[in-house]
């Protein structure tokens, strides 16, 4: 009977190291997963913004592609302080000063009059200084009613809000599900 030598057993000396180091990473990595009362998130703080100088913001109401040219605009704080006010007279564009120091972010909420054909309240949120126009409809409250539901009007909550508003179209309309001539899609290149 012809034997073969056994593997010299320095060459597998690493073995039980490497075992000991695989099964220490699987037990520290375990010993936070049980833990679900741990929440990690990142977020990103935002600095508190105010108007420096008198400002005036502008925008337009509508409803549902409808001009609304009746009824009450009022600009409230975060803790709903009353911060201007003015009624829509026979147009739906809107010019409304807010005071200097003034902080962000601010709500804009439209409250239909009697001869509005709306009946439904209607907000946008500004939360910029930058931004002077702010039209108010179904889609900005919308956005602002998910951002409250996120935690309020933060630049993160109003992104999210947004980014949820918008729809997938049911076809593929990228230039790679288009079929023809690419310089005729969506109206020509120019």
């Amino acid at each position: 009977m012809i034997t073969k030598p056994l593997p010299s057993l320095t060459r597998f000396k690493f073995i039980p190291t490497l075992f000991m180091l695989f099964s220490l990473a699987v037990f520290l990595n375990g010993c936070d997963s049980n833990d679900k009362s741990k929440k990690k998130s990142f977020s990103i703080q935002q600095k508190t913004q105010k108007y420096t100088k008198d400002t005036t913001l502008k925008g337009r109401v509508s409803y549902n592609k409808h001009t609304l040219i009746s009824g009450e605009i009022k600009v409230t704080d975060s803790k709903g302080k009353l911060v201007a006010s003015l009624q829509l007279d026979k147009q739906s564009q809107y010019s409304i000063k807010i005071p200097a120091g003034t902080e962000l972010p601010l709500i804009l909420s439209y409250y239909p009059g009697a001869n509005s054909t709306n009946k439904d309240k209607l907000k946008s949120v500004a939360i910029y200084t930058a931004i002077k126009k702010y039209d108010i409809n179904e889609l900005t409250t919308f956005i602002a009613k998910k951002a409250k539901e996120l935690g309020g009007y933060t630049h993160n909550n109003m992104v999210m809000a947004a980014d949820s508003t918008v729809g997938i179209p049911d076809a593929n309309k990228t230039s790679t599900g288009f079929r023809g001539d690419p310089t005729k899609q969506y109206g020509g290149w120019h």
